[in-house]
């Protein structure tokens, strides 16, 4: 079997700001009926105005990944600067109203809209999605089947959405239970097959249910139309260098288990049941509280489960991958906290939620200008 290509795509949905206000704004029409091609290319719309999603090229590497958000933070920040606005990197608004928001008038949003009402509505919320590169079918079920496990440790590093509606919700990231409303989320079951797969979109294609399997939002996912392992686990990171981190971790769990696979060995699969109680606790207190290790049947910090992940599982292949000092950066993270932890400091510092929202326009753009 031909090894995967692990190429690295990263998909970020960043929030359209008025820096007088603090607030959403919607823009993202203007955006799209400008004479940019390149923008046209890169930028696509989502379901509510104030949001702006970016895809990058296939990218070979963490290194070249890095280029790639760089040059798409600085292309839609200066394309909004054109009207006084800017960017903002994280899970939810901290305090912008989704009753307020307008939907996106292309077809596709509205018809979402009007299958789920006000489940759409709300869904003021913005992620990232990482694709690895995975080409044979057989190994991309395997892959899912098994990186299915680590999807909390990697939900609480990329933690940026402590704030809903003004309210600090008590959890580091609310984004992930608020995306929970959505049908044919969460953590998938395990499958034994690409067949097996298969039959399930079919089944729900013939149903009307979904018209192809890219309605299929669960956290991780066979990309339905590349030869991709898309995760959608995580919020989307603020800093550029947490992007990345997150972005190579992904490709280094891939890299071991083919390298597992290669050897005839594997990883234990865990029920979804199990693994969606280790996303909770991701969820409501990101790395500061802890995971349960299910082999051992104990809890431990998600800290320390967070390092064995990267001192243990995939230190062998990040040399081969160069992505060592990307994936090492989430030692850094831990010790200065998620973006989640950081906005929560900056309120209790200011007591002023629009210093936390200054703060995300300035961290969203650290090194993009330099």
């Amino acid at each position: 079997m031909k090894p995967p290509s692990l190429t690295i795509g990263i998909e970020e949905e960043y929030q359209i700001i008025n820096p007088e206000t603090g607030e959403l704004t919607s823009y993202i029409t203007e955006i799209l009926e400008s004479d940019h091609v390149l923008l046209r290319e890169q930028l696509k719309p989502e379901l509510h105005q104030s949001v702006v999603e970016v895809g990058s090229t296939v990218c070979k590497t963490a290194a070249e990944a890095r280029q790639e958000v760089i040059r798409l933070r600085r292309l839609v920040s200066e394309k909004v600067a054109e009207k006084g606005l800017r960017i903002a990197a994280a899970g939810t608004h901290p305090f912008s109203s989704w009753l307020e928001q307008e939907i996106t008038p292309l077809q596709r949003y509205l018809g979402i809209h009007e299958d789920l009402r006000e489940i759409a509505q709300k869904n003021l919320v913005f992620g990232m999605h990482v694709h690895i590169g995975v080409e044979d079918r057989e190994f991309v079920i395997d892959a899912m089947n098994v990186a299915r496990y680590f999807l909390p440790h990697l939900l609480a590093l990329s933690t940026s959405s402590p704030f809903w509606m003004g309210r600090d919700t008590g959890l580091k990231s609310y984004r992930a239970v608020s995306w929970r409303h959505f049908p044919r989320t969460g953590i998938p079951r395990q499958f034994n097959s690409w067949g097996e797969f298969e039959d399930l979109v079919e089944t729900l294609v013939r149903t009307e249910t979904i018209p192809d399997g890219t309605k299929l939002w669960w956290d991780v996912r066979p990309h339905w139309n590349y030869p991709t392992l898309e995760f959608r686990v995580c919020d989307i990171c603020t800093r550029v260098d947490e992007v990345i981190c997150v972005a190579a971790l992904f490709q280094a769990i891939v890299a071991k288990l083919w390298k597992l696979r290669r050897d005839n060995l594997t990883f234990r699969i865990y029920p979804a049941e199990l693994i969606e109680e280790n996303k909770w606790r991701a969820a409501r207190y990101g790395f500061e509280g802890k995971l349960i290790d299910f082999g051992k049947q104990r809890e431990f910090p998600a800290s320390e489960m967070i390092r064995e992940l990267i001192e243990w599982f995939v230190d062998d292949v990040l040399d081969e991958l160069g992505s060592r000092s990307e994936v090492e950066y989430a030692f850094r993270i831990l010790e200065e906290g998620s973006s989640a932890d950081r906005q929560l400091a900056v309120y209790e510092e200011t007591g002023d939620i629009k210093a936390v929202v200054e703060s995300l326009i300035a961290e969203t753009a650290e090194g993009v200008f330099d």
